[in-house]
């Protein structure tokens, strides 16, 4: 595995600093609020997640050299977990990004267990639709 971006190294030791599920869901829903600004303009059908339960959209903003990704979710717990999903992966390269194992991520943060079936198949998707959109840039 690669190293960790530095803001994901961060958030990783505030995770795992958490002693309950009750302080992670907290620090979730905190990264949550604090992703980056999307335009409604940009919630459309062209970066709308398919095979998410929840309303997820995901926008390319990646450099020909650096994956940046911003993305937005009608959900909050959905919110958290995107927020987390993309401090792992923005600023890597399109090969380190084949490396990422999502469940290990989060299994990392202390939030597996709270993942249900949908909400993995829906993260998934998300990291799917990243490869795809990176495959583009390559």
């Amino acid at each position: 595995m690669n190293a960790l971006p530095t803001a994901a190294a961060q958030v990783l030791e505030r995770f795992q600093q958490a002693a309950s599920w009750e302080q992670r869901a907290r620090l979730l829903m905190q990264w949550g609020n604090q992703l980056e600004a999307v335009g409604t303009e940009e919630c459309n059908e062209t970066n709308r997640i398919q095979g998410c339960e929840s309303l997820v959209w995901l926008i390319d903003a990646s450099s020909e050299n650096h994956l940046h990704f911003r993305a937005v979710s009608d959900a909050r717990i959905l919110r958290g977990l995107l927020a987390l999903l993309l401090l792992r992966i923005n600023g890597l390269t399109r090969q380190e990004l084949d490396t990422i194992d999502l469940a290990d991520w989060f299994a990392q943060l202390g939030l597996s267990r709270q993942l249900s079936p949908s909400r993995s198949n829906g993260l998934n998707a998300v990291l799917q639709r990243m490869r795809e959109l990176a495959d583009t840039k390559t």
